[in-house]
């Protein structure tokens, strides 16, 4: 299973393009709504409707759990820091070695929790500030890599390059390649 966190204010390629490639690569994907409401407002007025809510999750057993994705979106990062279940579900990944990715803006909550400390990490350049102070190892030439747990990408320009990549660290780079030439990226 991969849970991909929708706060209002995200940034709707980042979390579509993700969805879709790893469903396409046969993955159980499930979008989940943080905060109030059924359906998640993109910050550019596009809405999605949640697989489930945040209050559906059992932190406490997420052994079917492979990835979770936190899509950026400066204001839909925001509504993510806030919430407990997603700081509470990043420390259960980050302990139990289970990835993470993270897009544009929200690679910044995996540095204000302190979970980027010596990993090599990139970020929409008006967060890459977050990333230095958190202490990763600042990768500003990358628009998408994997250290790790942890695949950090840019920001939207790359969420297909992102979603191959979170499909390839799943799936193996000869999946993420089938999928990339169906959707010709490569």
């Amino acid at each position: 299973m991969v849970y991909v966190f929708l706060a209002d204010g995200f940034e709707e390629l980042e979390a579509v393009a993700p969805i879709d490639i790893l469903r396409r690569a046969g993955l159980e994907v499930a979008a989940v709504k943080v905060g109030p409401g059924e359906r998640a407002r993109g910050s550019h007025g596009v809405e999605i409707a949640a697989d489930m809510r945040e209050e559906e999750i059992d932190i406490s057993d997420l052994k079917d759990l492979e990835m979770i994705v936190l899509p950026g979106g400066a204001a839909g990062v925001e509504n993510l820091c806030k919430s407990e279940t997603v700081k509470k579900i990043i420390a259960r990944c980050a302990g139990a070695g289970i990835k993470i990715g993270a897009i544009c803006a929200a690679p910044s909550i995996l540095a204000r929790l302190g979970y980027l400390k010596n990993i090599r990490a990139t970020a929409h350049p008006s967060f890459r500030n977050y990333l230095a102070l958190g202490g990763a190892v600042l990768e500003e030439t990358k628009k998408v890599l994997t250290d790790g747990i942890f695949t950090t990408a840019a920001g939207a320009g790359v969420s297909a390059e992102f979603g191959l990549e979170l499909a390839a660290v799943l799936k193996g780079g000869d999946e993420a390649k089938k999928i990339g030439e169906q959707i010709l990226f490569y």
